[in-house]
């Protein structure tokens, strides 16, 4: 599976690809287009609906390396696959029957909207609105940070159907992106800017009853459901990383030499030593968890920590990288300072490594 991945993301998104798109901040069409033509799009997925029913450790290892080629086309693949994708198991199955098979195609993208201005790791607090207006909800509110949203057919938005029921009162609707009233604005970040984030506002858009996504007040239960998937996801794209940074480093520095002797001779060989342990930790705890979630467990714990590990070290080693490299890894010519800023944002994304160790030390009993 990685040989086939990778050899496939080599050949339609080279890296002089990727630091063209990186820079004029566009999405990588052309490489998300032909994961989809090998089927890769269907590997989450039940093959009731098409999919490939792949298990989570097909999934672990595939995002890892999809993510050594590129971070940024890992996040591509998750926003509709895992992120969006995961939600439409609660739809219809005239839903379903309508959305999938155009995912699986990789002509239907989705995007996921969570966050908003007020609330991030407090899901239950979101202010979106979605009020009953006849056979339909009218949904009123802002999103904030919602990757590849500009390229998105489809929303997945979490809203609140009853205003003051805390989590027992979020729903989820499956929005069309081009309806009235919803406007989409990207933002500017520090990194991933292939696909980059964006603000999503709703003005009194109007959304079909049938649109909803699992039953109304259930979308708490259908959000931790997932965690599990999400954690997973997010720790393998930074071991993936985290591997793709040591290799480039390792190349660099054995080419590298400074008063008439390779610079592995002197300090970088311990930080080179250092990242591959904590590539090795990371990819370790990833493969355990999702071998726990194939067996049927709910490693929560067992998510949380890797996912925390893995991105972590991910930032770690890109810091490193640039270390290594000196000078040359600051330059915009290289691409360690392109996985140093998209590496930043694992701490943050999914939960941030705060909450994360919240959630550990409960697991705990603290």
């Amino acid at each position: 599976m990685r040989d086939s991945v990778q050899a496939l993301l080599a050949r339609v998104l080279p890296r002089e690809r990727i630091r063209a798109l990186d820079e004029a901040g566009e999405f990588p069409l052309e490489a998300y287009e032909a994961l989809a033509r090998d089927g890769w799009l269907g590997l989450p997925f039940p093959t009731a609906i098409g999919g490939a029913g792949g298990s989570f450790k097909d999934l672990a290892v595939f995002v890892e390396a999809v993510s050594w080629h590129s971070a940024q086309m890992a996040s591509a693949w998750l926003t509709t696959a895992i992120y969006g994708g995961r939600q439409l198991l609660g739809a219809s199955e005239a839903l379903k029957a309508e959305i999938m098979p155009g995912l699986l195609r990789g002509e239907t993208r989705l995007a996921f909207c969570l966050t908003e201005p007020h609330t991030g790791s407090d899901a239950a607090a979101i202010r979106t609105r979605a009020v009953q207006d006849g056979d339909g909800f009218v949904i009123t509110g802002q999103k904030i940070y919602i990757t590849c949203a500009h390229v998105a057919h489809h929303l997945a938005v979490v809203t609140k159907t009853e205003a003051d029921a805390g989590h027992r009162g979020i729903t989820v609707f499956l929005v069309d992106a081009r309806s009235p009233g919803l406007t989409i604005r990207p933002l500017r970040a520090l990194g991933r800017r292939m696909i980059h984030v964006n603000e999503v506002f709703f003005d009194d858009v109007r959304v079909p009853a049938a649109r909803m996504l699992g039953g109304r007040g259930q979308g708490w239960s259908n959000l931790m459901r997932g965690l599990n998937v999400e954690r997973l996801c997010l720790a393998a794209a930074a071991s993936g990383n985290c591997q793709r940074i040591i290799d480039d480093a390792r190349e660099f520095a054995l080419d590298r030499t400074a008063f008439g002797r390779r610079i592995t001779e002197f300090q970088a060989v311990a930080h080179i030593a250092d990242m591959r342990m904590m590539a090795e930790a990371a990819r370790a705890l990833t493969y355990r968890a999702a071998e726990m979630m194939d067996a049927g467990l709910d490693p929560v714990s067992e998510t949380t920590i890797a996912k925390v590990v893995a991105t972590e070290n991910n930032s770690r080693c890109a810091d490193m990288g640039i270390q290594i490299m000196g000078g040359a890894g600051y330059m915009m010519d290289h691409d360690m300072q392109m996985y140093f800023r998209d590496a930043r944002v694992g701490t943050i994304g999914g939960g941030t490594s705060e909450i994360m160790r919240g959630i550990i030390a409960r697991r705990m009993g603290l």
